[in-house]
C-alpha cells in the first residue's frame, strides 16, 4: 500500500505529522497515539528507527551510536522507558578509562594510580605548574585554555583537557571561549579532587557526599539489545495504537496555507508523496527544515547559517586474547586521530553473536565532507587497525572484519550567532507558521540528551491535545553535569542549556 493511499485512511488530512522517528519524534508519537490522535511519522531512513539512538547491525553484530546509558533524573521519562520495554532492561556496571602517553587511568582519578602512571618527576612538575598557574592567574581568561590553565597549571591542561576537546569540537582551545569551561568543569577543585582520589584508591568511601563534588553514576540501565531496541518497540505500539511509521519517506518540502500544512516527501522507490495535515512535529535539523518551507521563511538566511558536528564509528571485529572491561575509554593522546573507543560487550553481552569475539567501535570526530569523512571504509578500517594496535587495546593482527557508520549532524554548535539564529527563527515560525512544532536535539539545535529530547516530544503531544501551549518545551533541558551525575528517577529536569563550546570572537593566544 502507497504512502498515499494509507494517508486517506484517515480522510483527506493527518492530524499530526511527524518528522523523524528519532526518541522525540516517537515519544510524541505514542504519546498523541495513546490519546487517541491521528498519527503519521515519516523517517527517512529505510531500515532503522531511533536516529542517534539506533542499533545498527553488521553479521549478527550490533552495536550503539556514540553510546546511550538510560538515566534520567525525570520520573515521566522512566515510567515511559518502563512502558515501552518493561522487560529487556539490563543493569551495567559504568567503567571508563582515559588513555594518555601510552598508559591507562581510571576515571575519576584515583590519585595513586595517576602518580604511578606520571611518574614522580611529571606529577611534581604538574603541581608546581599548579602552583604557578595560581601565584600567577592570567586576568580575565577568555578562552578555555586559559581558564582551564588558571584552574591547573599548563601541564595537566595539556594531558586531561586538551586534546580531548579538541578532537571532539574541530577548533583549538584558544579559540573555544572559557565560558564554556567555567560551565562544564565548575564545582571541579583540583585539591578536592586530589583528596577524593586518595579516598578512592585506598578505598574509602566513593566521594560526592553533600556539599562534595558529584560522583559519576557506577551503574546504568540498558535494553539488552542495544537503544534501538527500544525504539524498535515504541515503533510497535504507536502503529498497534493505529498510528504509521513509514519507512524511507524523505521529506522534501512544506507549504502552509488556509491553517493546514501541505508535505511533500520521496517514497524509498522514488514516488512522489504529499500530505496535508493540521499538526507537524520535526524533529529534522532546523537548517534543513526551514530550507524545505516555501515560500523561503523570513528566517532562512539565519537558519543556513546553523552548524553541526559529526562523528563515524569504526567497527572493529576479531578474536583477541586482551581483556577489555571498559564502556569505553576516552582517548587524550594527540599521536592518534581517535578520540574514544567503544567496547560493546561491556555495554550488553547480547551485542556480540559469540562469546568468543571482541567488537570494538573507534569514534571519529570530523565535519560532514572533510577528510576522514570522505574516507574510504577500507581506509577507514585500515586507520582503525593501526590506532587500536597503538592504543593497546586490541592487536592488528587480530582484526578479521570492519564497517564504518557515518553519523552526520550528531552535536548542533554553538557558535558566536547560534543563540540569535535561533530565536529568529523561534520568533518567526511562531508569528508566521502555526502548527509547526520543533523538537528533538537537531530540530530544536539544542544539546539535548535522549531524555531531553524524549521530553521535548511528550510535551509537544500534550500541547497539540490541549489545544494550547501549556508547557514551555525549550525550557527542557540541563547542563552537561546531569550527564555523568544524579540518581536516575530522583527530580525534574533542570531547565538550564546543557553546554557546548563556543568559538571567541577571534583567536586568543594561549598561556
Amino acid at each position: 500500500m502507497s504512502l498515499t493511499r494509507s494517508a486517506r485512511r484517515f480522510g483527506e488530512t493527518v492530524d499530526n505529522l511527524i518528522i523523524g522517528a528519532g526518541p522525540a519524534g516517537l515519544t510524541a508519537a505514542y504519546t498523541l497515539a495513546k490519546a487517541g490522535a491521528e498519527v503519521l511519522v515519516l523517517e527517512q531512513d529505510p531500515e532503522y528507527v531511533g536516529g542517534i539512538s539506533r542499533t545498527a547491525h553488521y553479521k549478527g553484530f550490533l552495536f550503539d551510536i556514540g553510546g546511550h546509558r538510560f538515566f534520567s533524573k525525570s520520573k515521566e521519562v522512566v515510567d515511559l522507558w518502563n512502558e515501552i520495554l518493561p522487560d529487556d532492561f539490563i543493569e551495567r556496571p559504568r567503567l571508563s578509562r582515559i588513555y594518555y602517553g601510552g598508559k591507562f587511568y581510571a576515571y575519576p582519578l584515583r590519585a595513586f594510580e595517576a602518580l604511578g602512571n606520571l611518574g614522580l618527576i611529571e606529577s611534581a612538575l604538574c603541581m608546581a605548574s599548579f602552583g604557578w598557574a595560581k601565584a600567577r592567574p592570567i586576568k580575565d581568561p577568555a578562552t578555555f585554555h586559559q581558564w582551564v590553565r588558571n584552574q591547573f597549571g599548563e601541564r595537566l591542561f595539556g594531558i586531561f583537557f586538551k586534546t580531548y576537546t579538541e578532537k571532539v569540537w574541530g577548533m583549538p582551545c584558544d579559540e573555544i571561549s572559557a565560558d564554556w569551561a567555567a560551565q562544564r568543569i565548575k564545582g571541579l577543585d583540583l585539591l578536592a579532587a586530589v583528596l577524593d582520589g586518595v579516598k578512592r584508591s585506598l578505598g574509602v568511601g566513593r566521594g560526592g557526599g553533600q556539599g562534595g563534588p558529584k560522583t559519576l553514576i557506577e551503574s546504568f540501565r540498558y535494553p539488552r539489545r542495544g537503544p534501538g531496541m527500544m525504539w524498535e518497540a515504541c515503533k510497535a505500539k504507536v502503529e498497534a495504537l493505529g498510528g504509521q511509521v513509514r519507512m524511507g519517506a524523505r521529506v522534501v518540502g512544506l507549504d502552509f496555507q488556509n491553517g493546514l500544512w501541505t508535505v511533500t516527501a520521496i517514497g524509498g522507490d522514488g514516488e512522489s508523496l504529499s500530505f496535508a495535515a493540521r499538526n507537524v512535529i520535526s524533529s529534522a535539523p532546523m537548517r534543513e527544515l526551514i530550507d524545505h518551507i516555501s515560500p523561503k521563511p523570513a528566517s532562512h538566511n539565519r537558519a543556513m547559517q546553523l552548524s553541526y558536528r559529526d562523528f563515524l564509528t569504526v567497527v572493529l571485529i576479531g578474536r583477541s586474547e586482551r581483556q577489555i572491561p571498559d564502556n569505553w575509554v576516552y582517548i587524550h593522546d594527540p599521536n592518534v586521530k581517535v578520540g574514544r573507543v567503544q567496547n560493546f560487550r561491556s555495554w550488553s553481552p547480547e551485542l556480540i553473536p559469540d562469546p568468543d569475539s571482541t567488537c570494538l567501535g573507534l569514534e571519529y570526530f570530523c565535519f560532514e565532507g572533510d577528510g576522514l569523512w570522505a574516507s574510504s571504509d577500507e581506509d577507514l578500517i585500515a586507520l582503525a587497525k593501526q590506532e587500536i594496535d597503538n592504543i593497546g587495546l586490541m592487536r592488528a593482527a587480530d582484526v578479521v572484519d570492519g564497517t564504518v557508520v557515518r553519523q552526520p549532524k550528531a552535536y548542533p554548535v554553538y557558535d558566536a550567532m547560534y543563540r540569535e539564529n535561533v530565536d529568529a527563527v523561534r520568533a518567526d515560525l511562531a508569528a508566521n507558521y502555526p502548527g509547526l512544532w520543533l523538537v528533538g536535539r537537531n530540530g530544536m539545535h539544542k544539546y539535548n540528551n535522549q531524555d531531553h529530547a524524549m521530553m521535548t516530544g511528550m510535551l509537544t503531544a500534550l500541547n497539540i491535545l490541549a489545544g494550547r501551549e501549556v508547557y514551555d518545551v525549550w525550557d527542557v533541558n540541563e547542563d552537561a553535569e546531569y550527564h555523568e551525575g544524579g540518581v536516575e528517577g530522583a527530580e525534574e529536569a533542570l531547565a538550564s542549556e546543557r553546554l557546548v563550546p563556543r568559538r571567541v570572537g577571534a583567536a586568543v593566544g594561549g598561556a
